[in-house]
């Protein structure tokens, strides 16, 4: 059996399902060097080697990529900040390790202004009505008030407002979600703008999906679509998360959505695809996933809310385990170029999620229940993991935000563990992945119980069902 050497930059859940992909090659004996945010449990076990970069410096990446140069055939990369950061363009570069992730030019989400200009140009029907402020236009505060409540009073008050970089300032603010009163919006707003550029685009209602795409550079590859779950708590209350689980349907599509809806979403992404590209056949910096993006189907067609240029977390969960080729292959026929189609089961996956109680303001809202005597106490996972012997390949257990310390694992601050079920329909691979959520103790760790529940996903047919009677 051909040996394989794999650097995986690592940061949770997403990349332990990266590392168990790569672990269940069939063709080939995967040595794996993980460049890790923490001491996750799951790639500590897996890895050939495994190492700590809780900040996920590029530098140090490299270094670590230029002490195994000579055993590395690739690498791959599933978090955002190192891609934005050019860790392809640097790894490549000093030890000519061909890494799989879009080049630093290419990390489209480090700019939402940009996104939008892009679309605007390319697909201006997904874009929403969009107004960007930029802090050199005006001469004081009082000056872009006037102009910034003047464009509320074209949108209704309707609107969502972005920063035009990740991570700055105070991040999304819908109204009716984050603030109700024009003030509560104007401190928002002003909090993003002292960092730069602030959008303030249309709200869109409709229901949401996640579409991703492999890329070889030269070929654009559609996976089935995903529904995540961005609300902390059930019924979608609470606020925005980084997602507390997530669903994929036995075929491409999802249960709200038509099969012409899915071939609207690929025109879209293609018509975007072949404006980055450019005019060469094959463009290699597009390496990886460049498009994982949020639409939105409204009763105006469809929206795009943004891009993101790296697989989904928890969104490639739900497709990882599902695939019928060595992922090793999937990787070799990007590297090279040739990556035409990707063969998966028809199956359905759900991933559940389980955090800290002090994720999504869990433990303001519900003290009472928060088992705060169990905070930084061990994780186990043992029986979730045993329940293999019940289900076979049909659970997978994958830590995310935890750390090993001796042989205990233990959660961190953020989504800590995810269950993957898969089965022949939603609903029994709901049933798995909540069984397996449920035999994991301690650490005060809380779930959402209602990812993928019949209510949610009939809610979801019924408001798109009224959406479409309304635009027609």
């Amino acid at each position: 059996m051909e040996s394989v050497g794999v650097l995986i930059v690592a940061y949770g859940a997403r990349e332990a399902a990266i590392v168990d992909a790569f672990s269940r090659s069939i063709n080939y004996k995967v040595r794996m060097y993980v460049a890790d945010k923490q001491k996750n449990p799951f790639n500590v076990q897996k890895a050939t080697e495994h190492v700590v970069i809780s900040d996920l410096n590029v530098d140090e990446i490299c270094r670590f990529a230029e002490k195994h140069a000579d055993k590395l055939d690739f690498g791959i990369v599933g978090p955002e900040k190192p891609i934005i950061d050019g860790v392809r363009d640097t790894v490549e570069k000093k030890t000519k390790i061909p890494i799989i992730c879009p080049a630093k030019e290419y990390a489209i989400e480090k700019s939402k202004v940009a996104q939008r200009n892009l679309f605007q140009k390319v697909v201006p029907e997904v874009n929403p009505r969009f107004k960007v402020f930029y802090p050199t236009q005006y001469r004081g505060t009082e000056e872009v008030k006037r102009e910034l409540f003047s464009w509320l009073d074209e949108l209704e008050n309707q609107v969502a407002v972005k920063p035009d970089t990740p991570a700055a300032g105070k991040g999304v603010g819908v109204w009716g979600d984050h603030f109700t009163t024009r003030e509560q919006l104007f401190e928002h707003f002003l909090d993003n703008f002292k960092h730069g550029a602030v959008i303030v685009e249309e709200k869109v209602e409709g229901e949401e999906s996640s579409f991703q795409a492999f890329c070889d550079g030269r070929h654009l590859v559609p996976l089935p679509e995903t529904r995540d779950y961005k609300r902390a708590f059930d019924g979608d209350k609470g606020p925005n998360t980084g997602g507390m689980g997530s669903y994929k349907d036995v075929g491409d599509v999802l249960p709200f959505m038509t099969n012409i809806d899915r071939e609207k979403e690929v025109q879209v992404v293609n018509k975007i695809f072949e404006k980055i590209k450019g005019k060469t056949a094959r463009n290699v910096a597009l390496l990886g996933v460049p498009f994982y993006v949020a639409f939105i189907h409204t009763k105006d067609g469809l929206k795009i809310l943004e891009n993101n240029s790296r697989p989904g977390d928890p969104e490639i969960i739900n497709i990882l385990p599902l695939l019928k080729e060595d992922f090793v292959d999937v990787c070799f026929r990007m590297l090279e170029g040739i990556l035409t189609r990707v063969e998966m089961d028809k199956k359905a996956s759900v991933v559940t999620y389980k955090v800290p109680p002090t994720y999504g303001g869990y433990i303001d809202v519900f003290r009472e229940k928060a088992k705060t005597n169990e905070i930084d106490t061990p994780v186990f996972l043992n029986q979730a993991y045993n329940l293999n012997k019940k289900y076979g390949d049909n659970i997978r257990v994958y830590p995310a935000s935890m750390e090993q310390r001796d042989d205990q694992a233990y959660a961190l601050r953020s989504r800590a563990v995810c269950v993957v079920g898969i089965g022949d329909n939603i609903q029994a691979a709901r049933e798995i992945s909540l069984e397996g959520i449920n035999s994991i103790k301690g650490g005060a760790l809380w779930n959402r119980t209602d990812i993928a529940s019949k209510e949610h996903i009939n809610k979801s047919i019924s408001h798109m069902q009224q959406l479409r009677g309304k635009g027609h």
